[in-house]
Formats: structure tokens, sequence, C-alpha cells
């Protein structure tokens, strides 16, 4: 019998297509959070919508975890862009993943690091990062980056803040759930991979293209999501 696999999105946007291509499907309901139990391309699959946030992309995958046994986690969705390079549309796969408001730096640490913690940095699975640059290859005409993701819960609009992230944190974007996810992931040995599609360029423009690149953006992230399903 296959492993489960674990897909979470943090929007609707980011599952419908998913729910959309499921057989078989049951809906579980736990601390408020629907999961969908069925098979996707013939596999095991488990999908759900975390909502926005660390605290809600925590909670949901230890339930995946701890109540469905997966046996990887698969997170898709947006983000802003950080790295110059990076455009509206660009895939950024999760080399690794951390915390930009964790900040304790009044006490030495540097900011991302998590005190009392030999791990700050949670690194994605190195065959899962593969199977995505895979996807993206196949799908032709997607510019895709391995880098870094920083989370935080806030929405990032401020160009400073941006270049520091880059500079200072060697982000490649920002978001508000991946790090949560990567960091449960870690505690419980699962291996994970985090895809986001670049909505806007966290610079501030997001009130005039984030609606309107959220659909597309979630269109690519599960073309890439189709890809690797069915090659896990």
């Amino acid at each position: 019998m296959p492993e489960m696999i674990g897909i979470i999105g943090a929007m609707d946007e980011e599952v419908e297509l998913l729910l959309a291509g499921m057989e078989g499907a049951e809906t579980v309901t736990k601390a408020g959070v629907k999961y969908a139990r069925g098979t996707y391309r013939g596999k095991p699959v488990i999908v759900c919508k975390s909502g926005v946030g660390k605290v809600n992309a925590a909670v949901t995958t230890q339930i995946l975890i701890d109540q469905f046994g997966v046996g990887k986690v698969l997170f898709t969705g947006v983000a802003g862009a950080v790295h110059p390079e990076l455009n509206i549309g660009d895939i950024v796969i999760s080399s690794d993943c951390v915390q930009h408001d964790m900040d304790v730096s009044p006490l030495g640490y540097a900011r991302g690091v998590i005190p009392y913690q030999e791990v700050s940095e949670f690194k994605a699975d190195a065959s899962l990062i593969a199977l995505a640059q895979e996807a993206c290859q196949a799908l032709g005409e997607v510019n895709c980056k391995v880098g870094r993701i920083l989370s935080g819960d806030q929405f990032i609009a401020n160009v400073d803040q941006v270049s520091w992230f880059y500079e200072h944190m060697e982000g490649a974007c920002v978001e508000m759930e991946g790090s949560a996810v990567a960091q449960v992931c870690y505690m419980n040995g699962v291996p994970f991979v985090v895809i986001r599609s670049m909505s806007d360029k966290a610079d501030g423009s997001a009130h005039a293209n984030f609606a309107e690149f959220t659909v597309a953006s979630s269109r690519r992230s599960h073309a890439i999501l189709d890809y690797m399903v069915q090659r896990l």
C-alpha cells in the first residue's frame, strides 16, 4: 500500500483543483479543518486547507501526521517575491524554511534563530525538491528557483523590508505558513517540500495585483503537484 501523501494549501484557490480531481473522497473535520481523504491519480492523499498563519499551519500539519499517518507533506500556495530575479508567476521550491518573525536579537540571537534549539533552518527533502524541479521543467516556460522561504505572521509590503530579507536572511520569497509546516515535519521526521508561486513582489503593489494573480498562480502550483503526485 503506497504511503499517504499530505497536501496542504492556505487558501480555497489552492485546494479546489485538487479536490475536484479526487476520487472516493471522504471529509473528516479536525480542529475546525476539513481533511479530504481519498485518491488522486490513483495515489492515497489527504488534501486540506490550513488557513492563514503559522499556528493554523502547524496544527493542520500535526493532525496530518498524528491522525492520518502521512508519509510526506507537500505545501502549495502563493508568496511574495523577495529575490530580485523573481517575477510574478515564477516558482520557488524550498531549499529550507525560516521564521523571519522569530526575533530574539536583544539576547544575542540572529533573527530567525529559535533559542535553545539546535535547528532553526528546516531543510526540505532532497528527493521532493528534485521532483518539484522536474515538474517545473516538464511544464515548460516556468521560471523555477530553489531557495529559502521566509515565513511570518505578517503581510509584507515594504521595499526596505524585502531588501533586508534578501540581504540578511537570504530569502527567496516571503509568506505566512511554510516554516511552521517545515518545523512540524522536522520534529516528526516527515519529509516535506514547500512550493510557492509568486503572486506579487512584496513591495507595496500587492493591493493592485494580488487578487488577479492568486488564481493563475494557484493553477500553476496545482499543475506542479499533479505531476509530482503521479510520480510519488
